[in-house]
């Protein structure tokens, strides 16, 4: 029974630390970073205008995505929209 609560204990430490690096501000650095390298190579093997400028755009858009509204907002506002979008939808149907 101890060993079992310990196994699981272990797994809850192991869940954390890997959440804790999911959300963390280091790996999105580092996933913009390499983002914008991967870019700017391509850009350059496709010889497009101004690369170096150009490949900030997908890294600075996925710093973006990744910020998260504040939680308030995130339920209410997003709740109202999709249950509006259903509504429009389920009373477009019925009134055909």
């Amino acid at each position: 029974m101890k060993s079992e609560i310990l196994k699981i204990k272990e797994r809850n430490k192991r869940v954390e630390i890997d959440k804790a690096w999911e959300t963390s501000n280091t790996r999105r650095m580092i996933i913009a970073i390499l983002t914008y390298i991967v870019v700017v190579i391509f850009l350059f093997s496709i010889d497009a205008p101004n690369p170096l400028l150009s490949a900030f755009i997908p890294a600075i858009g996925f710093i973006l995505s990744t910020l998260t509204l504040p939680k308030y907002l995130n339920q209410s506002f997003f709740k109202s929209i999709i249950f509006a979008l259903f509504e429009t939808k389920s009373t477009y149907i019925i009134n055909i």
